[in-house]
């Protein structure tokens, strides 16, 4: 709640009756005669008074229901009732002019009672509105409390006889209320002097007064009068005063006492054994598998975790209700927390992607994230490694250094040269992070250590420590390839540039044109390295002056990489990662849509490897052939083909077009342009530059889909039988997708903690944003129809067409 804004109570809406207690008399009692009658002669102190307070209700000057009487209080010199009073009316009944009147009277003198005094309280304030917390009346001695209007017997002090005290009494008040915040340490020394201050006044000589504390019940927020029925006579007397009322509730966030009572309750470990036989109704079964099916950014209400509890023991066969039970745990409780232990024990065993989920924030007992842990040990080589990233970041949210995950990741990596290249790189990064830098170093050097004990046989023909200077050599060449970055930078002219990069690699810096050793691709550790061919090599014209290199291989072959220096690839390499795996789940359902899921490594915060794929841009197509259909026909030509281009290319080319228009859409990837919209030469389209992702995006009024106006006339426009095709691909693909969006969505949960630009600004946004790109509400058929609607949508969108030619004309001058 911003400060500026001011949340109330209609008094007319509340049906509740008025509740307040009678708390205690302060001051001293005045002198009150022995009756005559007694026999033994005794003095003022030997007799205790026995006083109770009684309670009128006047309404507009008019007594309003019976009067309501405590019970007697005779415990000396201090009178404290303590008692709970609760009126037959209603808060919704009262008016402005309502008032509370109490007489305090004495049963100690004989047959007649004897009257302290009294006095009366308005319950709502000149700002209408409802008087809460505690009240200190000054009482009238000898009189009955008046409750007429106006009363003769107030029981706020005169503002001209108010004093320190009353000053104090205000303030703590305010305190009690939750208005003043709490600090611990100061509220102890204000009271303490505020106890001072109080004796101090009270030891005054004529100080006399008697003092009726009562304590009026508070709301969640303030309560404004109104009555019944609308008012429109009435101004607001809020509104008038041009006064900004900050409210300030401590208990914002906290647990509800009460609900949290009642699910103790409800939840005792004493109905264990009845748990056992109970089996959920109908009802009670749908309510279950709907919040099964509830994604694992939702948060479970009180109610839906007091279900899954209570039918914990049936569910121990539902592997997918694992981690929506634990998450019902109160993990405080020590005897349900062991409990809760031993059914995850004796549950059906759950899939690797609620695996993750139990790896995430959510889940802080170390017992369930080694259970996470000991499920992933299931996993092969090839499945760990597709979330190798998201366990690296996981680390982040481990109670100690040394966490079974880390030791895990690194037996892993022992038995995969592979695996340990890209686990070392992933750690390596994020030893720049000061807040968790202690955290990977140790799980840097827990591989460092294991790696240098191997034997050698046990990976090929290596030993441990060649193994693991094999690695080093990795971060050597980067350091090297940096350093020919800054000597051509300051080299002007894009063709100066590249002979100078030629130049260093055949003179000064030859020993990168022959290693003595092979070294490990840092993108393809299974490939080794021999040198850099320096005919071979050039410079991107752009920016940073990326290097395209070209690496000889041991077995007589070469591979390309672009080698990057002053640019973050932390997120294009996690939108490759997403894309190599959605790749992957598409082919397990039989889908190859041609995907190029090519290889990104960060080897630093600023720096990276990209493999280098032959392709041109679609910006370079269109300017030397004017169509795709043009440039297609000159590699692939068919003249009984359609378009004139065999039909296994255009094949591709649509099926390619559909996943990245899928794939771009769920991660909601921004900024395309034709220059970031590559074309392979068999017909494969594939994306580049993944700075804006999860709805982010420069340009303005961006298409739900990034779908170009070329590409569906390379298709034969939006009526032809390849652009229904490609429809058909589209919503097939999209709908295989959804099945995996909790392993998705709990790839990106473990990433929340990590540097990431878009992901990092406000990670739960993020997360949100993604799950709402996979309409989970709806059915697949449903679905169906939702994103052909968003294809059209797309297409039909020419903004986005007015953009591209001005980012051309950039292009142009740049």
């Amino acid at each position: 709640m911003s400060g500026n804004e001011f949340r109330f109570f209609l008094s007319c809406d509340i049906n509740l009756p008025v509740t307040f207690r009678i708390e205690r008399l302060e001051g001293s009692l005045p002198s009150i005669s022995n009756s005559p009658n007694s026999e033994v002669n005794s003095t003022t102190e030997d007799r205790r008074a026995e006083l109770y307070v009684e309670c009128t209700l006047y309404i507009d000057g008019a007594p309003f229901g019976l009067p309501t009487r405590t019970r007697l209080e005779s415990a000396g010199p201090s009178y404290c009732w303590n008692e709970l009073i609760t009126l037959s009316t209603k808060y919704r009944d009262l008016t402005g002019h309502s008032q509370l009147a109490l007489t305090v009277w004495d049963v100690s003198c004989g047959k007649d009672e004897g009257l302290i005094g009294g006095a009366t309280i308005l319950l709502f304030n000149n700002k209408k509105q409802l008087k809460t917390g505690k009240q200190k009346l000054r009482l009238w001695p000898g009189k009955v409390a008046d409750g007429s209007f106006p009363t003769t017997t107030p029981g706020k002090v005169p503002r001209y006889e108010r004093g320190e005290l009353e000053r104090l009494e205000k303030l703590v008040n305010k305190y009690e209320r939750g208005q003043i915040q709490c600090v611990d340490w100061l509220d102890r020394l204000a009271f303490k002097t505020m106890e001072k201050i109080k004796e101090r006044e009270n030891s005054r000589s004529g100080n006399s007064h008697l003092y009726l504390v009562v304590d009026f019940c508070c709301f969640e927020h303030r309560v404004v009068f109104q009555e019944s029925g609308a008012n429109f006579l009435l101004p607001s007397p809020i509104a008038s005063t041009n006064e900004i009322v900050t409210v300030w509730d401590p208990e914002v966030g906290k647990i509800n006492p009460s609900e949290h009572k009642q699910l103790k309750l409800a939840r005792s470990l004493t109905r264990g054994i009845i748990d056992r036989d109970l089996k959920p109704s109908s009802n009670e079964r749908k309510s279950i598998q709907r919040i099964l099916k509830y994604p694992p950014t939702r948060t479970l209400s009180g109610d839906e975790r007091q279900l899954l509890w209570k039918f914990r023991f049936s569910l121990m066969s539902e592997k997918r209700a694992l981690t929506k039970f634990l998450q019902c745990v109160e993990w405080s409780d020590i005897q349900e927390a062991k409990q809760a232990l031993e059914l995850m024990g004796r549950w059906e065993v759950i899939d690797f992607c609620d695996a993750l989920e139990l790896l995430s924030p959510v889940f802080e007992s170390e017992e369930v994230r080694a259970y996470a842990v000991s499920v992933l040990e299931r996993a092969d080589d090839e499945e760990l490694q597709c979330y190798l990233l998201q366990l690296v970041q996981a680390l982040r949210f481990e109670r100690s250094d040394k966490s079974r995950l880390s030791h895990f990741l690194v037996q892993r990596a022992l038995c995969n040269i592979e695996f340990a290249s890209f686990l070392r790189w992933y750690v390596a990064v994020e030893l720049h992070d000061p807040a968790y830098a202690k955290r990977f170093y140790c799980t840097y050097e827990i591989l460092e250590e294991n790696m240098m004990k191997l034997s050698a046989g046990v990976n090929g023909d290596e030993d441990g420590i060649k193994l693991w200077q094999s690695l080093v050599r990795q971060t050597e060449l980067t350091a090297q390839l940096c350093s020919i970055m800054r000597d051509v930078r300051n080299v002007r002219g894009n063709t100066k540039k590249i002979e100078k990069l030629r130049q260093l690699l055949s003179g000064l810096l030859s020993e990168l044109t022959y290693f003595e050793e092979p070294i490990r691709s840092p993108l393809a550790p299974g490939v080794m390295i021999t040198g850099i061919v320096p005919s071979e090599s050039s410079i991107f014209k752009s920016a940073l002056h990326p290097l395209r290199l070209t690496f000889r291989t041991a077995n007589g072959g070469s591979c390309k990489i672009i080698f990057k220096k002053g640019d973050d690839i932390r997120q294009d390499q996690l939108v490759v990662q997403m894309v190599s795996l959605m790749d992957r789940l598409l082919k397990l359902e039989n889908l190859d849509l041609h995907l190029t899921p090519y290889k990104v490594l960060a080897t630093g915060q600023d720096e990276g490897m990209l493999e280098f794929i032959p392709s041109r841009s679609l910006a370079q197509i269109l300017s030397e052939h004017r169509s795709i259909t043009s440039y297609l026909q000159k590699f692939h030509p068919d003249e009984h083909g359609p378009f004139g281009i065999t039909a296994a290319c255009l094949e591709t080319f649509i099926k390619s077009c559909a996943g990245y228009s899928v794939i771009t859409y769920i991660l909601g990837i921004g900024d395309r342009h034709l220059d970031n919209l590559l074309l392979r030469d068999d017909g494969r389209l594939f994306h580049v530059d993944f700075g804006f992702i999860l709805g982010r995006d420069p340009k303005p009024f961006p298409p739900p889909m990034k779908l170009c106006k070329e590409m569906v006339e390379a298709m034969g426009g939006a009526e032809s039988q390849y652009y229904t095709r490609f429809k058909s691909y589209c919503c097939e693909a999209y709908n295989i997708l959804r099945k995996s969006s909790n392993l998705i969505l709990n790839l990106f949960h473990l990433m929340a903690g990590s540097n990431i630009p878009d992901i990092a600004s406000d990670p739960e946004k993020g997360i949100l944003k993604l799950q709402e790109k996979f309409r989970l509400d709806l059915d697949d058929e449903a679905c169906v129809h939702f994103f052909q609607d968003l294809i059209n949508e797309s297409v039909s969108a020419l903004f986005p067409q007015m953009v591209e030619t001005i980012h051309r004309w950039a292009q142009y001058w740049r």
